[in-house]
């Protein structure tokens, strides 16, 4: 049986208001179809692959209430249905002890969250698109941006719509994005997650990409690149915690990490700036590079039980989210395109 059902555009009318009521309306993974006024092309955006990251779905709503005809076909797929449903609602990246979904599109393909990876890579296949985009949040206080594999005019243009920054990825976690090369696309992280102007974002961008004739680039808006973003990990079993000082008997951890350093997505951090404290004798962070190397200790150091920025960087994706810390990542670290490494 199918994980993913397909159904065509309901009437505006027989659509709820509410995000989670719409939801429990489709029971499960959906990619609607909407005709478009050229049948000839099609377009795709996906959503909530990770289930506390609504702005999207609530992008989809919106346009679909709003009884808009798409330029082209639209298929909006809609994906972890359960995962978002799961009490208290929007609080779960994926559901407890299964995989995250959005690491799952290169395989293996043989549990539930592969098997639903691989029927959404083939409707996407089957549908030929001209281009995508998926629609995420973050759990830190970021600006609207892309993420795409390569830069290219195209996967510009499409980021164009919902931000000025575009990160140039060569990481492979087993994301969506990672194995459309041959489709113009990109992840567009338009905020964050319950943050009302996030969803203004996706829903002003959805209805530009889903409407416009053309997606040819927006010229008023300059793309920011930034490129080979590093992964900066919690060390398997490091207790972190997030605060303002740093960890005593009655708060213990291996790494506390400041509340307000999700402030400094997108800015540069010079060296010699502290990011919190680290208990004596431990190395909690791991910095990955493209190529699996831990850089930790040519970015970072440890003064007097503070952690410290020994090189300029530029942090973006900080979480202050322990839960997320640990199951993802803390933050990634990026470069602008024509800086040195």
């Amino acid at each position: 049986m199918s994980l993913l059902r397909s159904l065509e555009r309901p009437p505006p009318s027989a659509l709820p208001e509410d995000a989670s009521a719409f939801l429990a309306q489709l029971g499960g993974p959906t990619c609607i179809r909407v005709p478009g006024r050229d049948r000839s092309r099609t377009r795709v955006a996906t959503t909530l692959l990770h289930g506390n990251e609504p702005s999207g779905l609530r992008a989809f709503l919106g346009w679909l209430r709003g009884g808009a005809e798409p330029a082209v076909d639209a298929h909006l797929i809609v994906a972890s249905v359960q995962a978002a449903l799961e009490p208290p609602g929007f609080s779960h990246r994926m559901l407890p002890g299964r995989r995250d979904l959005n690491r799952c599109f290169h395989g293996p393909f043989d549990d539930t969250e592969g098997a639903l990876a691989q029927e959404i890579l083939r409707a996407i296949r089957e549908a030929e698109p001209e281009a995508l985009i998926d629609i995420h949040n973050n759990t830190g206080h970021n600006p609207s941006y892309g993420v795409g594999v390569e830069v290219t005019p195209e996967a510009l243009a499409l980021v164009s719509r919902f931000g000025s920054a575009f990160v140039w990825s060569h990481l492979r976690l087993g994301a969506l994005m990672e194995v459309l090369r041959d489709i113009p696309s990109a992840t567009v992280e338009v905020g964050r997650s319950g943050d009302p102007e996030a969803d203004a974002v996706a829903l002003r961008g959805l209805t530009r990409f889903l409407g416009d004739e053309t997606l040819d680039a927006d010229p008023a808006v300059p793309m920011r690149v930034l490129v080979t973003p590093m992964r900066v990990c919690v060390r398997e079993g490091a207790r972190l915690l997030v605060s303002d000082l740093p960890p005593d008997a009655a708060h213990p951890a291996d790494l506390v990490i400041r509340a307000d350093l999700d402030r400094h997505n997108f800015e540069r951090i010079e060296p010699g700036t502290r990011l919190g404290w680290v208990r004596e004798g431990t190395r909690p962070l791991v910095l990955l590079d493209e190529d699996g190397r831990d850089r930790a200790d040519f970015y970072f150091e440890v003064r007097g039980g503070a952690l410290i920025v020994r090189r300029s960087i530029i942090p973006i994706m900080i979480t202050t989210d322990p839960a997320v810390a640990a199951s993802d990542c803390l933050f990634y670290v990026v470069r602008e395109r024509d800086a040195a490494t």
